[in-house]
């Protein structure tokens, strides 16, 4: 076959896939709540049923990306286990119990003229979402997209493909049981990357772009989608230690936000630590993260404090490592740690250890990220901590939807207009 045959049926696949995609939403919009919970509640079971062979088709993946030299960050987000599987079925669940947004009523009037006003939850439509290396992404968008009333096209990584397969197998048959069209969720059954290139020009069939991975993944899709884009670029998570901070606390808290889980966008990348205290605090956290095979890179000051901490470069202070890195910089007060992640930030997720509410009150009002957090770890920033069940993703954009993006923000509105016989004068 040649590239432009090649490049054809590619474009012939997607328009198809977008085709089906399209009915099946109008379907899916009208669906009751009753048949898509009990769409998800079937597939979480078949996921149980079928764990065996989830694991066949992620060890496959994984062999393969330990033969393409893949990264041990990136394996993390590949590999499933017992625990990872039962934990999407669990999702599923608890999706299937949330209460359905579609139809509610969530602001009315009405106007001296009689007339009845109400805004109305309405599903998005179609939603496209392109993402890496993690398969749990394949079962927790689609039960999303789902309950909310769209159909979805997923287009998940190479290096996920046989798990995804396996993963949207148990999803579709779960759709079959309820009645409800399987071209609701849809994986995309190529490698080929032009696949995602068609995607972002499909704005006559998908509504909604959602990119999860790294940043040349995210930039791709930001320049060249003709689909509005809901994403965020980097996940530079701080942890800022006030001078009032418990230093049990603190100590647990960096802990826990840095490496409980490297791999995560919620993954503290900088600690940020008050002057005042940075003596007496810092030794023992320096110490914690060190013997944990932490590398810690630090300004001038915090290098005085323990010689582990090895010089950091002005990029340091914005990168996302995804690794056992993380940035240390030491400030003069709560004004200079808000001015460090204003500058050098990205807008995701910081958390203020202290036992001054007033400075707690001031650090969540004044830091402009989409999730804020007071003595606690940045790794809450998770749509199932949150309540939601799962997340698409952490979005930090301001529009249309911001931080974890569940049920409530893959809905739009529109407007019911109730009369009888006005005319305007």
């Amino acid at each position: 076959m040649s590239v432009a045959e090649a490049r054809d049926d590619i474009h012939s696949l997607m328009t198809e896939i977008g085709a089906a995609a399209r009915s099946a939403a109008q379907l899916l919009a009208r669906a009751s709540t009753d048949s898509k919970n009990q769409a998800l509640r079937a597939s979480a079971q078949l996921i149980r049923d079928q764990r065996n062979q989830i694991l066949a088709a992620n060890a496959r993946d994984v062999a393969d990306a330990d033969a393409g030299g893949i990264s041990q960050v990136l394996r993390d987000r590949l590999a499933l286990n017992v625990a990872r599987i039962d934990a999407m079925a669990e999702g599923l669940e608890l999706i299937a119990s949330l209460p359905d947004p579609v139809g509610e009523v969530f602001w009315e009037t009405t106007r001296p003229n009689g007339l009845r006003i109400t805004r109305v939850r309405v599903p998005l439509g179609v939603i496209g979402i392109i993402y890496e290396s993690r398969p749990n992404v394949t079962a927790d968008a689609g039960a999303l997209c789902m309950k909310s009333g769209n159909a979805v096209i997923l287009r998940g990584g190479s290096e996920s493909f046989h798990s995804s397969q396996a993963i949207v197998a148990c999803l579709h048959d779960g759709l079959r049981a309820a009645g409800l069209p399987v071209a609701a969720i849809q994986l995309v059954p190529t490698r080929d990357r032009a696949a995602v290139g068609e995607m972002l020009i499909m704005n006559d069939t998908i509504d909604i772009i959602v990119p999860r991975g790294g940043r040349s993944l995210i930039e791709r899709v930001q320049r060249e989608s003709r689909i509005p884009v809901l994403a965020h670029l980097d996940g530079n998570c701080h942890v800022y230690i006030h001078e009032d901070a418990d230093p049990e606390k603190a100590l647990a808290i960096v802990h826990n936000a840095k490496l409980r889980r490297l791999s995560i966008c919620g993954a503290a990348e900088s600690l940020v630590v008050d002057q005042k205290v940075a003596r007496t605090i810092l030794p023992v956290i320096i110490d914690d993260l060190s013997r944990s095979g932490c590398e810690i890179r630090g300004d001038a000051a915090a290098q005085k404090i323990d010689q582990r901490v090895i010089p950091a470069s002005t990029a340091d202070w914005s990168t996302e490592y995804l690794d056992a890195i993380i940035s240390l910089r030491i400030v003069d007060g709560i004004e200079d740690a808000i001015a460090h992640i204003e500058q050098y930030g990205s807008h995701h997720t910081d958390s203020i250890i202290t036992e001054n509410e007033g400075a707690a009150t001031r650090f969540l009002a004044e830091v402009d990220s989409a999730i804020v957090l007071h003595n606690a770890s940045t790794q809450f920033a998770d749509g199932a901590e949150f309540g939601m069940g799962a997340e698409i993703g952490i979005s930090t954009d301001r529009l249309h939807a911001r931080g974890p993006v569940g049920l409530e923000q893959l809905t739009t509105y529109k407007y019911l207009v109730y009369g009888n016989g006005q005319v305007r004068p």
